[in-house]
């Protein structure tokens, strides 16, 4: 069985992080999002995966490598415009051949793995397998209506009134069945090849289509909230341990982690939360559910249910940062000069609160 992971996408929900930077690479815990991916396939087994990349693909090609780390092979399908999931199948037939594989998009965090999918896939006669999770609010999703003997019937994308509560979570199964479906279908109205039309294809044609209804979270991260939210969840669930440098004076509470290189000077870290690399916490408060990527500075100011991204400088600020996700590479400081004022350069798309 092979692995597909969709990796392209302009990632606009996410802006200003986005202008920059993958949206698959902004970190949940210290982790890219895509690298929880790549680990959620290759423990379920699978070693050959292909990712299929856009006009972030050099970003990616060059933090993912050719997967040695993880023990895996990994192959890139560039994917010129994104012109939707079937599409991506489309042009991963020379990878995936007739194996079967599992589809999963590569912003998305899912609780416990797929070994357990995985392993029902194969042993079944399935020719298609979908995650589906149960949701408050179905009309922003796709939503799968299930028949009597428990399969999937129909597929509806953001039905004003769903007539069900199970959605797509984004992972997806099949066999070498899918390239008929995706070679039968027509561009929707968006102009793109869309999977749910493709996996129509085969519940209309007699093909085996059931659903794996998910019973922990799943966060898709293509939002700041969603991204915190993740966060907060991952990080409940991590062991807590201290490999860099506290000293007598700093207190860490409940589970923290403190990664290599990092020092905590006189500080009070308050989990869950983690520090990362060769990050220094200075005189400052950590508060649950914060994680502080690599290499930043953290002097004099208190954070809490935040991520801060790499190389990041945060220091004297008057009152408590929460809530916020901050891009790599930016100050924020408190200004000396007078008179009093809120000195700003911010990117499109960047949401401010102040006092």
């Amino acid at each position: 069985m092979k692995g597909l992971v969709l990796s392209g996408g302009k990632g606009t929900r996410l802006r200003p992080i986005t202008y920059t930077s993958a949206k698959q690479l902004v970190p949940v815990a210290n982790k890219p999002v895509l690298f929880r991916v790549i680990e959620s396939i290759r423990d379920a087994g699978v070693e050959e995966i292909g990712i299929v990349i856009g006009d972030t693909g050099d970003e990616i090609r060059n933090a993912v490598g050719d997967g040695h780390r993880w023990g895996v092979r990994i192959e890139y399908i560039p994917q010129d415009e994104p012109l939707g999931l079937a599409h991506a199948v489309k042009i991963a037939r020379p990878f995936l051949g007739d194996d079967r594989f599992v589809m999963f998009l590569g912003d998305n965090c899912l609780q416990g793995g797929i070994s357990n999918l995985i392993e029902h896939f194969q042993n079944s006669q399935y020719d298609a397998q979908v995650v589906l999770k149960r949701v408050i609010n179905p009309q922003q999703y796709g939503v799968a209506e299930l028949d009597q003997d428990g399969r999937i019937m129909r597929l509806t994308e953001k039905p004003r009134q769903p007539r069900s509560d199970l959605a797509l979570v984004g992972i997806y199964m099949f066999d070498n069945s899918i390239w008929e479906a995706v070679d039968s279908i027509q561009p929707s109205w968006r102009g793109e090849l869309e999977i749910t039309e493709a996996l129509q294809w085969l519940i209309e044609h007699g093909r085996q289509v059931y659903p794996f209804v998910h019973d922990g979270w799943w966060i898709d991260t293509g939002k700041k909230d969603d991204m915190l939210e993740a966060n907060r969840l991952v990080l409940e669930e991590m062991t807590p341990v201290v490999e860099g440098y506290v000293d007598r004076d700093s207190h860490l509470i409940g589970k923290v982690i403190i990664e290599k290189g990092a020092e905590i000077i006189n500080s009070t870290i308050r989990g869950p939360a983690i520090i990362g690399e060769n990050t220094r916490i200075v005189n400052a408060y950590i508060g649950p559910f914060t994680s502080i990527y690599h290499h930043c500075t953290i002097d004099s100011s208190e954070i809490e249910h935040s991520i801060v991204l790499e190389h990041c400088t945060i220091r004297d600020l008057p009152h408590r940062l929460e809530d916020s996700l901050i891009g790599r590479h930016n100050e924020i400081t408190r200004s000396p000069l007078k008179p009093k004022a809120y000195r700003l350069m911010l990117g499109d798309h960047s949401t401010v609160g102040v006092l």
